[in-house]
Formats: structure tokens, sequence, C-alpha cells
């Protein structure tokens, strides 16, 4: 087999050029071939040393089909070591990404260039790691402290210029990259420069307070979080201590973390997501539909999202409403939210309004005649959806997809108010759906094959992270918030305040609390809900009696200034006394004695309920893998990724 890496002489320039498809991975093969590259380079007659890649991109990364197996010398701080120390001038060249253990490597050499539409970045910290070759000790030295800490316990990328701005990169080179290293490289021999070794650069002026101040910021940020703060450790390590010495403090911190259950977790996450979009049963070279524009049905908020979503992505939208005001109202919600991402930096203004511009508006479904894809976004009224369908039918051209939006409802039934049931599919987007990543991609009993791929390879398209799902009420998130919602008002009877119980959830990882969940989506909706299902569906009556009481009371959640906690204008949750007062009474009313609840008792019959509902969905074929369940409660619930999801975390805990 012939290595990954090859080496060859061109003037006097030695040029190591890694070819390992599709991402240059830093797998084995690739690290020794860099070892012997440069030990050719080291005898032969060159005056400088290019690094540089074939294919789409620079070293993404690590290979992570080594992923908790034993590592295999030379490890990767033995290399990016090894480049540092070559006597000769060494220029890394980027193009794509370079990414974590790739970025280390470029950060070992003693020049950088890079395209202007490179990115670079140490995302370790999203697999509940840090740099460990070296990265914490030369990014501070290069870029300075705060610029290594944002870099670092963000895990984002950035692009080439920003990363030049602050001296992580030397050069942008326009055009070819090969031939702009090349030309760099014979003037730095010209000039007579020499390896210049980030390790013996001084660290920036800074300010001691800003290592607290960041562990401050982190512990609100990526609240129970270890790596980030280690991170902070290891970059102030390398402020304080020796080089050598930082290296050290770095490897015993890197050891600790892959040891820690937080990254064995985000590890399992990593993995569970990539499996999520593999379709068991479903052949790789499944044909799929076109699909270069999409109708809306409903206006609404969650309408609106969905209608970003495919815009942003470059495809046009017909959006649908009842009636001109109705749309009006609907094409201003879209407004609103595209001015919004201005105002925060996340769109320029002319990105934005070429967005925006791929959205018009329509209330006769005739104008739905030629989509590719009509997506249904009304609130939950299963006749009103049916009736939906049977005009969409009427009118969308043969071959066109037709989706729900449903959250519940029955997809199958849905799908047989038509005469083209295969066509049919459900597609739960989460709200804001412009901003939410999941999408629960419900496959029907009848759903085409090439419907449910074209689906699957349209939500990366639109970048959402899809999950497939099988029919039944509430699919699989909402399925198992039910009993999750059921316990956490059983714990409300039984003792616990509604601000205790949040607090418990929250402190454990949980993004939101129960209650301020239900709050903040209305208990009105849980409350119709309840009125269309049957008293063996509804479950145990304690269970809802009190968000019942507080919705005959008014009290519909943050849309009414109060529910389980009253709101001010900026919708902060204070504890309401007269809450308090209408759970005690539904507990003497129900004949139970309330006691005193531990936070450890709320978290483990939370988290029990989700996850025993979890076993049912897998047992019953509606996942088709329990790790699709940790994505789906990751990605659309806030359940903390470094628990690795309900399911793996149940596992882990034995519940």
């Amino acid at each position: 087999m012939s290595s990954p890496v090859n080496y060859t002489l061109t003037d006097n320039i030695g040029v190591i050029t890694i070819d390992s498809p599709p991402v240059n991975a830093l797998s084995q093969a690739v690290r020794q071939g860099i070892m012997d590259a440069l030990d050719v380079a080291d005898s032969d007659g060159s005056k400088a040393v290019v690094i540089l890649c074939d294919g789409r991109t620079f070293i993404a990364g690590a290979d992570i089909s080594e992923f908790g197996k034993p590592l295999k010398d030379p490890w990767l701080p033995e290399v990016v070591n090894r480049i540092e120390a070559t006597d000769k001038p060494v220029i890394a060249a980027i193009h794509g990404t370079a990414l974590g253990g790739g970025f280390e490597v470029a950060l070992s050499a003693h020049y950088r260039c890079a395209l202007a539409s490179a990115k670079v970045g140490l995302p370790e910290v999203k697999l509940g790691l840090l740099p460990g070759a070296g990265g914490t000790q030369r990014t501070p030295r290069l870029a300075g402290i705060e610029a290594a800490l944002q870099l670092m316990t963000s895990g984002v990328p950035i692009a080439a210029a920003q990363a030049m701005e602050v001296g992580l990169i030397d050069r942008l080179v326009d055009g070819d990259l090969y031939e702009g290293a090349m030309a760099w490289a014979q003037e730095l021999v010209a000039a007579g420069a020499v390896p210049r070794r980030t390790s013996e650069q001084e660290i920036p002026a800074y300010d001691a307070a800003i290592f607290d101040a960041f562990r401050g910021t982190l512990a609100k940020r990526a609240r129970g979080q270890i790596a980030p703060q280690r991170i902070v450790d290891c970059v102030e390590g390398a402020a304080t201590l020796s080089f050598a010495d930082g290296l050290a403090l770095e490897r015993s911190k890197f050891a600790e973390l892959m040891d820690g259950e937080q990254s064995a977790a985000l590890r399992h996450f990593f993995f569970a997501e990539r499996q999520a979009a593999k379709i068991d049963g479903l052949s790789k070279d499944t044909p799929t539909r076109p699909v270069e524009s999409v109708g809306v049905i409903g206006g609404g908020t969650m309408g609106g999202g969905i209608a970003m979503s495919f815009a942003n992505a470059g495809i046009p939208v017909t959006l649908i409403e009842i009636s001109d005001d109705a749309l009006a109202r609907g094409l201003s919600i879209i407004d609103r939210n595209y001015a919004g991402s201005v105002k925060r930096g996340k769109l320029s203004e002319s990105a934005a309004a070429a967005c925006r511009a791929l959205i018009s508006g329509a209330t006769d479904y005739a104008a739905l005649a030629e989509v590719d894809m009509a997506i249904e976004a009304v609130f939950e009224d299963p006749n009103l959806k049916k009736d939906i369908f049977a005009k969409l039918d009427a009118v969308c051209k043969q071959g066109a997809i037709l989706a729900t939006n449903t959250s519940y409802q029955d997809v199958d039934a849905i799908a047989a108010a038509t005469q083209r049931p295969a066509d049919v599919i459900g597609m739960h987007f989460f709200s804001p759906a412009h901003i939410m990543k999941l999408l629960e991609v419900v496959r029907g009993e009848k759903t085409a094959d090439d419907v449910l791929a074209t689906c699957m390879q349209l939500a990366k398209r639109i970048r959402k992270v899809p999950v497939v799902s099988r029919v039944c009420y509430g699919f699989i998130g909402n399925r198992m918030l039910q009993p999750y919602g059921q316990q956490s008002q059983l714990l409300l009877l039984e003792g616990a305040t509604p601000e205790q119980v949040d607090g418990a959830m929250e402190s454990w990882g949980m993004a939101m609390g129960p209650l301020r969940v239900f709050d903040l989506a209305g208990l009105d909706v849980g409350y119709k809900a309840r009125e269309a299902l049957s008293d063996e569906e509804k479950g145990d009556p304690a269970s809802y009696r009190v968000p019942d009481l507080l919705v005959e009371a008014g009290r519909l959640g943050q849309k009414s200034g109060s529910g389980f906690y009253s709101y001010d204008e900026d919708r902060k949750p204070t504890p309401d006394p007269v809450v308090h007062e209408i759970i005690q009474t539904a507990a003497a009313d129900l004949g139970i004695e309330r006691r005193k609840i531990s936070d450890e008792e709320i978290v483990e019959r939370l988290i029990g309920a989700l996850v025993d509902e979890g076993r049912k969905i897998i047992d019953e074929g509606i996942a088709q893998r329990s790790s699709d369940i940790d994505v789906v409660y990751v990605y659309g619930y806030g359940f903390p990724a470094w628990r690795g999801g309900p399911m793996y975390y149940g596992d882990s805990a034995s519940l």
C-alpha cells in the first residue's frame, strides 16, 4: 500500500503533500508519512519545506476511526514537535479547513499561508477535550490570551482573514495555493529566513484577571462542562510556565478529559449524529427527487420559520395564507426575523435581502401548482390538515412531495386524504424553525423510499439534523415529553415547587426546566391536545390537574404573563405564591400528602421517565436506534450533549 504522504524536491523547496481522502485526517499512516518526509527533507538539498494537502481540504482533524482505540506511534505531539524542530523553514499552506490536530500541525510550522476561503479552528471542546498536541500552548503565543481562549472554548472555526488579524496566519494567497506557497517559500529563502518556532515566542501582554473572568463566563455559558475550564487552566499555564512545563500540563489535562465521562458521552453523540442520517434498509443509491421550489401553507411563527429555512438555502418559497391580511402578517413576521438576524450579525443586509426576495406569498392554492414540495404548517387540527392535503392533492403536480409539519398527528391518516399517499411524509420542524437544527422526518406506512431519501438529503441542504421516526402519537420527541411532563406534575403534587423542579434540572444540565418549557410553549396547547384524547391516552388525571387549573384560571404561560410563573415585560420568570397555593389545594383534593423532595429524586424520576418511554419507542420500532433518540433530545429539547443524550445516560447510570 502506498503512503498517503508524498515528498518531492522542486528546485530547492521540499514539498510534503498529504493525500488521504476524504478529509486528510491524521491517521497513523499520515502521521508516520510526515515523519518520514521530514527525515528525507533533513538530508537533501532543500532550503525550505512546504506542507500542503491534495483534495478539498487541509488536514481536517483526527481520524475518527481511531477514536477509543489505543494510539499507535508516532503520536501527534511527537509529529508537531518534530515539525517545529526542523532546521529549515517549514511553511504550512492551508485550504478548506484546518481543524483540531490539523491546525496544530499548521501551528507547529514556522510560517503559515492560506486561501482566503479557508477556515481554521480548534473544536476539541465539542468532544469534551482540549487541543492535546501543543494547541493550548502555541495558540496564545501567536494570537494572545483572549483570542486563544475564545477560539478554543467556543470550538467555532474562524475565517482565514480573521486568523490573520490575530496572528495565526501570516499571509493570504490569491489564486493557486501551491504556486502561491512555493513563491512565498522562495521569498523566505531569498531573504535568509530562519525557522520561527512558535514555542520560542513570548506571550503578548495580557491582564492576569482574564483567566478568572473567563472561568466565570464559562461557568454560565457552558454550565457543568469540564473541558472549557481545563482549557483556561492550560492557557494560563502557557502564560505562567515554561513551554515544556505547559506541554506537560496540557498532556495531563488532556488525559484526564479523555478518560472522563463527559468526553465519552460527547464522542458517543458525535457518532450518533452521523449514524442518525443513515436509514436501515434503504439503499445508498436510492434515487431522490429534485426540490428547487417549495410551498408552505400557514404563515404563523412556524410556517414563517420553515419558509426562512428554505430561503436561507437558496430555495424559492411560496407562502400560502387564507387572506391578504393574514398573509401580510405572516410576511411581516419574516421581515422582523431577518431584521433581527442582521442586527445580531448573523446575516449581512445584502444576504438577508437576497433570502427575503426568495419568499413570495399567495392566498390561492393554485400558486402551488408547480412547486416540488408543499409543507403544511397550520395548527394541530387533524380535520383541517386533511382538508389541506385534499386541496394539495388536487393542485400540486405529480411527483411533488407533500409534507406535514404536525407535532403529534397521524401522518398515515393525513396521507389517506390524498390519492398519492406514497408522496406524503412528516417533516416536524422545531420552533423557531429557522434556528433549531432538529428535523424529525416521519416515515408513513406508504411513504415512498425516494421521498424519504429526498427529505433526508434536503434536511442537510437546509442545515438541519434529520432523524427518522415511524408514525405514533408525538413521534419520538413529543411522545417522550408526555411522561416527562407528567412526572414533573406529580413531583409538584408530592411536595416540590416549580422553581425547585426547574432548578434541579437546569443545574443537572438541561437548557430549560420542564415547567419553564411548558410556559414557553403555552399551557393551553397541552390543554387543547388533551381534549382530543381518550381517558386512557391522557393517563393519570393527577398528572394534568395543576396545568388544567392554571389554564382555567387564565394562566396560559409566557404569552399571558403568567403560568407556572409570573412574567415581566422581558418575560423573566418569578415564582408566584398563587401557583404554590393552587398546587397545595390540588394535592389536598387528590388526597396526596406532600413531603420534602430532593433534587436528586427530581432528576432521577424525570430522566427515568424519558428513558423508559425511549425504550418503548425502540421496542416498537418507532425509532431506528437508541442513539437516534439521543440526537432528538439534544438538538430538539435542550438535553446536555455532554451527558450523551437520555438513552446513553440511562444506560451509563443504570436507570
